[in-house]
């Protein structure tokens, strides 16, 4: 018990007002004084969870999965262990095969799963509204198996690099970044997306377990101010939806003031254009959580998680944006020209028996980057990103000189010049040392670097006489 977690009364005496008749008001404190267990998501772009439940065996690591995400699992490592190398220095979370993640998180990504994987050959358009650290942007990744485009938005600058770098890690390729707020959607991209995630920013009730002063500055006003920001991104949300199309909104909060009532306020402004999709079947379990709209309100005390909100509606109809707008100024880059495409893609093949790229290749001025399939050019010109795709290279008099990214991204499509790294020589590469191969290797120049079977980066091979 964490005795030291401050649960203000006047917050006591809000939950007190909506806490539903089945859970007891002391269970819920209790709770939310407990310290949450340590859950992790395996990163299917780079590991599969049969291939992570063997190495949890061999290592002694004990793992519990979580009932609504197939990838994700509570953790506990021998305590000897965790004191000596922390979970984020070891080499599964430093190639990319796992992501620390609370496990209620995984939940509204999992309320997408169905929209995501039931249109076989379909190139979706998906938009993560409010997107830093990455750990829903990442789980969305992985549903897609870097196919079709997602956008990823967070309007903190700080935030946004900490995705950036999340995002390398994992092995993302199909990711625009912007730098908006979140209302500007529906205005810049009316019916531009399939699916919508918003998680929005909120109180964070629901991470008191995490955060022992997470309620230090709660109160009810500040509630009610930050549901007119959710309202303003929820109808943004709406506006930038195709007809037909999935909205998941959720918050890491409890108050309905944040939740059921935005909801409401969704459904009432878009009155016949817009529906709610139970989630009551989401997952075995899932009816202890629903609500009568067909919710989940997640209480700590559930599934011993933190708290969380999450609905699910379909759009069904339009409404035309009152002033749409258009970006201003051009659009910076052009696809690679043929000549110089043909001598790169040479390169790759005889290289690194890559043979084609999953995307388009585009330059400016002397950068590289690969950018994601898209239904239209019109996703990549109606705003202006941060980045598209990933860089994969800079141009010079003899070619391209490949760029990390390459490596950790695409890596995987290797099949000649790769180096396996031990779990010791990862730590060493990843701290930017000279790793000593153990054994001669046959690969030269360029080689694609892999830990546990990952691909993490580049590097250059050369032999010492």
């Amino acid at each position: 018990m964490n005795i030291n977690t401050y649960i203000p009364d006047a917050f006591i005496e809000d939950v007190k007002s909506y806490l539903p008749d089945h859970l007891e008001l002391e269970d819920f404190i209790n709770a939310c004084q407990t310290p949450l267990k340590r859950a992790v998501r395996v990163n299917t772009l780079k590991m599969s969870t049969e291939e992570f439940e063997q190495v949890c065996s061999e290592r002694n690591w004990q793992i519990v999965q979580v009932p609504w995400c197939e990838e994700g699992y509570w953790l506990e490592r021998p305590e000897q262990e965790e004191e000596a190398l922390p979970l984020g220095k070891t080499d599964l979370h430093l190639s990319g095969c796992i992501y620390v993640q609370e496990a209620s998180s995984m939940l509204p990504p999992t309320a997408l799963k169905e929209t995501l994987n039931n249109a076989f050959g379909v190139t979706h358009t998906v938009l993560d509204m409010a997107a830093a650290p990455g750990s829903k942007t990442s789980q969305l990744v992985a549903m897609l198996d870097n196919e079709g485009f997602l956008v990823a938005n967070e309007y903190s600058s700080s935030r946004l690099k900490a995705l950036s770098a999340t995002l390398k890690r994992v092995g993302a390729h199909n990711v625009g970044l912007t730098h908006f707020d979140g209302a500007v959607f529906g205005d810049y991209m009316p019916e531009m997306f399939d699916a919508i995630l918003l998680d929005a920013p909120c109180s964070g009730e629901g991470t008191v377990r995490k955060d022992a002063d997470a309620l230090k500055n709660w109160s009810l006003q500040s509630n009610i101010d930050i549901a007119e920001v959710q309202k303003s991104l929820i109808k943004s949300a709406f506006h930038a939806l195709k007809v037909g199309g999935t909205l998941v909104y959720s918050t890491c909060t409890l108050t309905p003031v944040e939740n059921q009532t935005v909801c409401q306020y969704l459904l009432d402004e878009f009155d016949g254009l817009i529906e709610v999709e139970p989630l009551n079947d989401l997952f075995t379990g899932a009816e202890k959580a629903a609500t009568q709209e067909g919710y989940l309100h997640i209480w700590p005390q559930l599934f011993d998680s933190e708290g969380f909100f999450i609905a699910k509606f379909k759009k069904t109809g339009a409404k035309a944006v009152s002033e749409p707008k258009r970006k201003k100024g051009a659009f910076p880059f052009a696809p690679m020209p043929a000549k110089q495409l043909q001598e790169f893609m040479q390169y790759l093949k005889k290289q690194f028996g890559i043979k084609a790229l999953p995307g388009t290749v585009y330059s400016r001025d002397k950068e590289v980057w690969l950018f994601p399939d898209a239904e239209s050019v019109q996703l990549f010109e109606a705003v202006k990103y941060s980045r598209i795709g990933i860089l994969i290279g800079t141009t010079h008099k003899n070619g391209v000189r490949l760029e990390h990214e390459f490596g950790s991204c695409l890596g995987k499509l290797a099949n000649k010049n790769i180096i396996e790294l031990t779990a010791e020589q990862g730590a060493d590469y990843f701290n930017g040392k000279d790793v000593r191969l153990s054994e001669p290797s046959a690969a030269q120049g360029e080689v694609i670097i892999r830990l546990n079977g990952a691909s993490v980066g580049l590097g250059k091979c050369r032999r010492i006489k």
